[in-house]
């Protein structure tokens, strides 16, 4: 299994959004950057992504993981970007934010911080524990 985090804009796809999709999930859809878009290539059924607010929030707020593997995304007109579907499985006791991750010298090299504009992004097994750890969540 490999780890992931996502990141949405809150206003326009939220933890909230997400529970309400039930169990059979929703799209992720959008993501216009080559780089995440090889990472969501990446991804398999099962693998277990962290569900990051970002904006104005900057905090980890849940958990997902990925019940369709990469497809096309109908969106983009040009046929160059696919997405991924995503079941919440449980939220965060105690969201972990941006400054919390930046504070923790073990995660200094997370791709969160090293490219902090990046939507979809590998997570290392060690720092998901952590970060799982920090959340008050098992991982």
């Amino acid at each position: 299994m490999n780890y992931w985090l996502m990141k949405s804009e809150p206003g326009a796809w939220s933890w909230n959004d997400q529970v309400a999709a039930g169990k059979g999930g929703a799209e992720w859809d959008g993501v216009r950057n080559h780089q995440a878009s090889n990472n969501m290539k990446a991804m398999r059924k099962g693998d277990r992504c962290f569900f990051y607010h970002s904006v104005n929030e900057k905090r980890i707020v849940g958990i997902v993981r990925v019940v369709k593997e990469y497809y096309p995304d109908p969106s983009d007109a040009k046929g160059r970007f696919g997405m991924v579907d995503v079941a919440s499985m449980k939220a965060l006791k105690s969201p972990v934010t941006l400054a919390d991750i930046k504070a923790e010298p073990r995660l200094a090299e997370l791709p969160l911080i090293k490219q902090s504009r990046l939507s979809v992004m590998p997570i290392p097994e060690e720092a998901w524990a952590l970060l799982c750890e920090m959340g008050g969540v098992k991982p």
